[in-house]
């Protein structure tokens, strides 16, 4: 499972025009579900971004996590995060889980945050997205597991 975090001020995802998600001061995370994850992996994985310290404390040093400063956290299913391009010029996804499994654990992974207290939004499994968002900081963090 790889995951892109961002700390964003705002974020949000669009389908068809309606807005299906969306959150205030808090993370954005790109979710990319390999073959080998399990729910095992979806919750631990929910578990280290709700505890990841990237907000500023006080001092203005990150030592807050999303759940200290009550944000919320934008959930976005992106299985091109597992594109290996080490070949040739067009990215392969065969090490991304096919969707069935893959949607079964983006919907673990966001159960599992949301049984953390925490506001979770999410796009649509599968849809064309638009995702807007203004990156804090800008902060990025890529977490593999």
């Amino acid at each position: 499972m790889r995951a892109v975090i961002q700390r964003v001020a705002e974020a949000s995802v669009t389908v068809d025009g309606a807005v299906t998600g969306a959150v205030g001061r808090g993370l954005l995370v790109l979710l990319g579900v390999g073959h080998a994850d399990t729910e095992e992996t979806a919750r631990a994985m929910a578990a280290k971004i709700a505890k990841l310290r990237i907000f500023g404390d006080a001092a203005g040093k990150m030592n807050l996590s999303v759940e200290d400063v009550s944000g919320g956290v934008l959930v976005v299913s992106q299985f091109t995060l597992l594109a290996d391009t080490r070949k040739g010029n067009r990215p392969s996804f065969t090490d991304a889980a096919p969707p069935d499994k893959a949607n079964a654990l983006y919907e673990t992974f966001c159960q599992a945050l949301a049984s953390l207290g925490l506001a979770v939004g999410k796009g649509v499994f599968g849809a064309r997205m638009d995702v807007r968002l203004t990156n804090d900081g800008p902060v990025t963090i890529i977490i593999d597991m």
